[in-house]
């Protein structure tokens, strides 16, 4: 634990993901200081009362040079920590030059996290390393994929987040609709991943690293699905075979900060085959809530510390977030009247969510929280087909896309060098 006695000036650089919400609770428990800066003015972070102060940024989408340089503004006042919760992290670690020494930050070099921000690239060092994933293949046009294809598959773009850029395609009909849909936003300018659909569990592994060496590990599993492929009911799980393979990882690309993986647990065997990779903290509170903070060792490693590993977190710990299990109802088909039974079932802690604790809107804890559960809960009630448009709404301005990841990659990215 860092020193209860000093309270840290944190700047999270965006606030519209569940990952920064959750995070800013756990920092708020802490009594740190925390201030957020986002594209949004409603984004859900600037919902809680532990956020001191909201600053409106550019979007590090449309212009990633003015989204580097506002925060390096911010950073004047000082901060002693910058926190990236998201996508902001492949920029950081681009213009790592222009941040060290002006702020605590844990990002590895920029070629390895490159490499697992990419689905093809991470794809390839599991191959490297001879870490188990569905079968693979890499395409880079129409031709390839349909050579490729075989059902059922999932298809991937390289990049995407949220369950973004990603079809099912189980039948000639699914691969019709995934290469109509592929081909209209002209996504074979990049590779695309064509993996096996292996039939099981999705959970999902955590972990902090400090210089290649693993200081903090958490896994979970669904026990009941959002929306978008978020988790509305969580459970805390015991998985040293995933731990070692994120070790292995995190030594070969001497990893420094934050990463998370999705990992697919087959029905017909008791080897995690890993699926995704993303190179930060991805919803922190069930960890927190099971033992492992593992926002407070990412603060530490941020400050320069070494900390010793922690141990293994509780297991059984369930966590839910209302407001995905609300979306997640009315998306898959809920009625009005279901969507009024899973109020009622979260108000009183009732049916699944029985000894589960809210990781996302903790109102008991933060009553600002309640202004988007409560925009959530009507929303869906008055029609329950808003959830989709709800959902879709999480793909904005502070995430990256194509465009903007080749702008920042580039030799000549402005970002690189100090400003005049």
């Amino acid at each position: 634990m860092t020193d209860p006695a000093r309270k840290l000036r944190v700047l999270i650089p965006e606030g519209a993901s569940t990952s920064a919400r959750e995070a800013i609770t756990i920092l708020g428990l802490a009594g740190h200081h925390v201030e957020v800066c986002d594209p949004s003015p409603w984004c859900l972070s600037r919902y809680s009362r532990f956020v001191r102060k909201f600053h409106r940024c550019p979007g590090l989408r449309y212009d990633p040079e003015g989204f580097l340089g506002f925060v390096e503004r911010l950073l004047e006042a000082p901060f002693d920590v910058l926190l990236p919760t998201h996508e902001q992290g492949f920029l950081f670690a681009r213009a790592e030059a222009r941040l060290k020494g002006r702020v605590g930050v844990a990002l590895p070099r920029f070629d390895s996290y490159r490499m697992v921000h990419s689905k093809a690239g991470f794809s390839r060092l599991l191959d490297q390393l001879g870490l188990p994933q569905p079968p693979t293949r890499i395409v880079t046009s129409e031709s390839e994929l349909r050579d490729a294809i075989r059902f059922p598959s999932v298809i991937k773009t390289s990049v995407g987040t949220a369950s973004r850029g990603i079809w099912f395609v189980r039948d000639e009909a699914d691969f019709n609709i995934a290469l109509y849909e592929l081909g209209a936003t002209d996504t074979f300018a990049d590779e695309l991943l064509v993996q096996d659909l292996v039939t099981g569990t999705t959970e999902k592994a955590q972990s902090v690293f400090c210089f290649g060496k693993l200081v903090g590990f958490h896994a979970y599993r669904q026990i009941a699905p959002g929306v978008g492929g978020g988790e509305a009911i969580k459970e805390s799980v015991s998985r040293p075979e995933v731990r070692a393979d994120l070790a292995a990882i995190g030594a070969t690309l001497a990893w420094h900060g934050a990463m998370s993986v999705d990992y697919v647990m087959p029905i017909d065997s008791h080897v995690p085959l890993l699926i995704d990779c993303n190179p930060r903290l991805v919803e922190p509170l069930n960890a927190f809530r099971a033992g492992t903070d593992l926002v407070d060792l990412l603060l530490r490693v941020s400050l320069g510390e070494t900390p010793q590993p922690l141990p293994e977190s509780r297991t059984g710990v369930r966590t839910h977030l209302a407001m995905q299990a609300l979306l997640g109802q009315a998306s898959r088909g809920g009625t009005r009247r279901d969507i009024l039974v899973e109020c009622s079932d979260l108000l009183k802690t009732s049916g699944p969510y029985n000894a589960s604790t809210e990781e996302l809107t903790p109102v008991q804890l933060d009553w600002l929280s309640a202004v988007p559960l409560a925009m959530t809960a009507g929303l869906t009630l008055v029609s329950p087909k808003l959830a989709r448009t709800v959902a879709r709404g999480g793909f904005g301005a502070h995430l990256l896309d194509l465009k903007s990841i080749r702008k920042i990659e580039r030799e000549d990215f402005a970002g690189l060098h100090q400003p005049p």
